[in-house]
């Protein structure tokens, strides 16, 4: 058993569990990537190793979510495009610069945050290369 499944199975809540382990099958399928677990508390699918101007340099995941105790919060990085156009369509969310914050999947149409993680990947790879997981 991976940490990830290990992580979405030891969620308490079984309603929470099963959305999480739902959004797990849909990033599977979207990215095609094995999820990893970052930080302890991000479940992510492929990584992208960036360097800023300042010298600052790190690996960090290309897209992902974490469950949290009320919502969960879904990563498109690095939120360097308006992606409105999706964003408009996903149904009840708010929104970060690089993060979508979602109570429950039922508040959502799941193919447009299908659309979503796949337009979030175009866009990082166009800046940092993604690598598979």
């Amino acid at each position: 058993m991976s940490d990830v499944d290990e992580f979405l199975s030891a969620i308490p809540d079984e309603k929470r569990r099963g959305q999480a382990k739902q959004l797990d099958q849909l990033f599977r399928k979207v990215t095609g990537f094995n999820p990893q677990m970052w930080s302890g508390k991000l479940v992510g699918y492929g990584s992208f190793d960036y360097t800023y101007e300042s010298g600052r340099s790190g690996t960090f995941l290309a897209t992902g979510f974490a469950v949290q105790k009320a919502k969960f919060s879904i990563h498109i990085l690095p939120g360097y495009t308006n992606l409105t156009h999706f964003t408009d369509r996903l149904g009840k969310a708010k929104f970060g610069q690089s993060c979508t914050y979602v109570n429950k999947l039922e508040d959502i149409d799941l193919d447009v945050l299908a659309e979503l993680i796949r337009a979030g990947l175009k866009d990082l790879n166009t800046h940092w290369p993604v690598q598979p997981t």
